[in-house]
């Protein structure tokens, strides 16, 4: 059966050092961190792709799901990624991509992946993004990178992920699905590095003009006191998308500052960068507290160290990107 990565086996894998456990936030978002792990089976660097996180902004509830942009993709690695139009059964465009080389990203729900187990694996029905690496329809079994990994999944999950077992009067199933053609040769180390500048620079241009950090600390401690008044699981939800957006998108730039100047010139905005990364992962923790005892107070300046160092890191960077 077809393969884009021959050799992988989710028991053997071992994931890119930006997944390494030691890192305040081992995963990010599905979609940054499927790119990270692909173009590590790629053989390439991921550290380049990172310029991206420089835009982040607070936009009004929730901090910007950081994605790496479609033509930074292919500008960096020579990788073209589009929509896949989604018509007949999943499977079948998917199967069909795969014998042309083409690995497929789709969106698919949790509750059939064992990978998520403990959080929505036959639990809750949630949208996630998987790259399918190999797929064995007479087998039920599919290989796709998720998260911080690679995995497998088989059997009744996979009737269920690909709704093998709707009634015919039933609506199809159509994901959002892109598909990625990968370049006959990987690009040089010289190409990486020249790219990944011109677009940190680029990126960094369209920073946000005021601190994002500091527009969400003036709302933050009244969006607490409204989730707790929701179910606790709630909590998790509005976390995600608040705290470790933030804290995960510049850890993140940080390794990017790191690899993109191995001079050490940018070793103090990378230092910036990852301080604005610790406070957001002891906020969370503080915000679990708080709505479990129904004390905000402590809320209302946590985040002002987050704040300064955004402001300090974009400092930092003016006089050495622009």
């Amino acid at each position: 059966m077809p393969t884009i990565f021959s050799g992988l086996g989710p028991d053997t894998y071992k994931p890119h050092a930006l997944h390494q456990p030691e890192r305040m936030w081992p995963e990010t978002n599905c979609y940054v961190d499927l790119w990270i792990e692909t173009l590590h089976a790629f053989g390439s660097e991921p550290e380049a792709m990172l310029g991206f996180t420089l835009m982040q902004d607070f936009e009004g509830d929730q901090f910007t799901f950081f994605k790496v942009p479609l033509e930074d993709l292919e500008a960096l690695y020579g990788i073209r990624s589009t929509e896949l139009a989604i018509y007949d059964r999943v499977e079948t465009h998917v199967a069909e991509q795969l014998r042309r080389g083409r690995l497929c990203l789709v969106e698919m729900d949790s509750f059939y992946m064992p990978d998520t187990h403990g959080v929505g694996y036959h639990g809750e029905h949630g949208k996630t993004t998987v790259a399918i690496n190999r797929l064995d329809v007479a087998g039920r079994s599919i290989d796709y990178f998720h998260n911080a990994g690679f995995f497998r999944l088989e059997g009744d999950d996979f009737d269920g992920l690909f709704h093998m077992k709707d009634g015919p009067e039933e609506l199809p199933f159509l994901p959002y699905t892109e598909f990625v053609k990968f370049p006959a040769q990987q690009p040089t180390p010289g190409h990486l590095r020249s790219e990944a500048e011109r677009l940190a620079k680029q990126h960094f241009a369209r920073r946000p003009t005021d601190n994002p950090v500091a527009a969400f600390a003036k709302l933050f401690p009244s969006q607490v006191e409204k989730v707790a008044e929701r179910p606790f699981d709630f909590f998790h939800k509005y976390a995600f998308n608040t705290l470790r957006q933030l804290g995960a998108n510049f850890e993140l730039a940080a390794s990017h500052l790191d690899w993109l100047r191995p001079d050490g010139s940018l070793v103090e905005a990378a230092g910036h960068a990852r301080r604005i990364s610790e406070v957001a992962k002891a906020t969370q923790f503080q915000v679990a507290r708080a709505v479990a005892r129904r004390k905000f107070e402590p809320l209302a300046t946590a985040l002002d160290p987050a704040a300064e160092a955004w402001d300090a890191l974009m400092r930092d960077l003016a006089g050495r990107l622009d």
